[in-house]
């Protein structure tokens, strides 16, 4: 809804301003649909969010328009992999080709690839060998409150049953 009006660049800069947050941490995610809908005042917009420093990511990439072609027009940081994709990795050839040319080409546009959905260690060790950023899911943790989860991190502890964080392979995991 905030594509339709002309106030979205206004609104966030205002947010960013009453917070004090630097622009750079903060990563609006766009449905590809919402994107192809409102594709040409989209781009301006986006332009200009991404020129204060505003990071954008594609959220639910491949269950749009998947007009390739916009990927390039727009001026994206990140590419989120709907879950979709990742559920039957390594069960269906053809699902695992999807998920690993989607991977490929958000790496060939220099995107940050982030997959989502992941529910069983072959997932992500799946991810992980194809140079898959990052990865979310209820392998990794149960969505948090807010407040439980900065708690979490004051204390250094680790969310869910997990025993520490690690980096393999690009991917940062909760085990």
């Amino acid at each position: 809804m905030e594509f339709r009006g002309n106030k979205l660049i206004e609104r966030v800069l205002s947010i960013l301003d009453a917070t004090g947050l630097d622009p750079r941490y903060l990563e609006l995610e766009l449905t590809e649909s919402v994107l192809m809908k409102h594709a040409e005042s989209a781009g301006s917009m986006l332009n200009q969010l991404r020129s204060k420093g505003v990071r954008l990511a594609i959220d639910d990439f491949g269950t749009g328009y998947s007009s390739l072609s916009y990927l390039k027009k727009f001026p994206m940081d990140s590419l989120k992999i709907d879950q979709s994709f990742v559920r039957q990795v390594k069960t269906s050839p053809d699902d695992t080709a999807l998920l690993t040319a989607v991977i490929g080409i958000g790496r060939s546009f220099n995107l940050r690839i982030i997959a989502e959905g992941i529910e069983s260690q072959q997932e992500l060790t799946f991810l992980q060998e194809n140079h898959c950023d990052e990865a979310q899911g209820f392998y990794l943790s149960r969505p948090l409150p807010s407040v439980q989860f900065a708690q979490l991190l004051a204390a250094g502890v680790v969310p869910g049953n997990f025993r520490h964080v690690v980096s393999q392979g690009g991917i940062v995991a909760l085990i």
